[in-house]
């Protein structure tokens, strides 16, 4: 237990090419890389985020509603092997995550409007999910991808994630494809999103490695940046 009640503290900063690049030569003697990463030391991270037609999630995040939560489909690498579902929440600069695993089969199912199955399973986050699409009516609605660098460390639960190369297609079918369509979420050229996230404390020695000068603290969302075009 984290003594959180699984919520965890995050925060999120944009940075240029030339802080990524000083950034990572000082975590990678301090942290500890993620093992999913590739040879290069990045993995690719696609989702598809849910929201309903009268896009309640976006406006929730523009408006800076205290608590809210949106649902989205991941996987890594192009591997539809290991697909989640995710249910976020965020309450301040606190979040939570939910999930469930699913298998290639259930994703494509849901994608294209085959709920049924969803109303037997065996995760409160997939009949959540299903109930809110029946009712809420959510639905798919943009594909989010990006490369992410991530490291660890143990005391207080750290994660840094450094996320680039962040591009956006509108949903279309079929989705779970490889060879996806997409264009810049970002306006900044060669920009990355910082992410920390930690439990109860952050330990004063990776405090010090993420402050820079000239990164200052925002509320930024993937999600929220990808839906500039629509």
């Amino acid at each position: 237990m984290n003594g959180t009640g699984g919520w965890r503290h995050e925060c999120k900063y944009e940075i240029d090419y030339a802080r990524q690049c000083y950034l990572q030569q000082r975590l990678k003697h301090i942290m500890q890389m993620d093992p999913h990463a590739r040879a290069d030391g990045r993995y690719l991270v696609r989702s598809i985020y849910f929201d309903n037609l009268e896009d309640k999630a976006l406006r929730e995040k523009r408006n800076g509603t205290l608590k809210r939560e949106k649902f989205r489909i991941r996987y890594y690498n192009d591997d539809f092997s290991c697909i989640r579902l995710e249910k976020k929440r965020k309450h301040g600069q606190m979040c939570r995550k939910e999930g469930a695993a699913l298998t290639e089969e259930e994703c494509r199912k849901l994608l294209s409007g085959d709920t049924q199955w969803m109303r037997t399973h065996a995760s409160p986050v997939v009949l959540e999910l299903y109930a809110k699409m029946k009712y809420e009516r959510l639905k798919p609605r943009v594909v989010v991808s990006y490369l992410r660098t991530a490291y660890r460390y143990p005391a207080g639960n750290v994660r840094v994630t450094l996320d680039c190369a962040i591009r956006t297609s509108l949903y279309h079918a079929p989705l779970l494809e490889t060879d996806v369509v997409d264009i810049s979420a970002l306006e900044a050229e060669g920009a990355a999103i910082l992410e920390l996230k930690y439990d109860a404390f952050l330990p004063e020695l990776i405090a010090g490695l993420v402050q820079m000068e000239g990164i200052y603290r925002q509320s930024f969302s993937k999600y929220g940046a990808s839906r500039r075009f629509g």
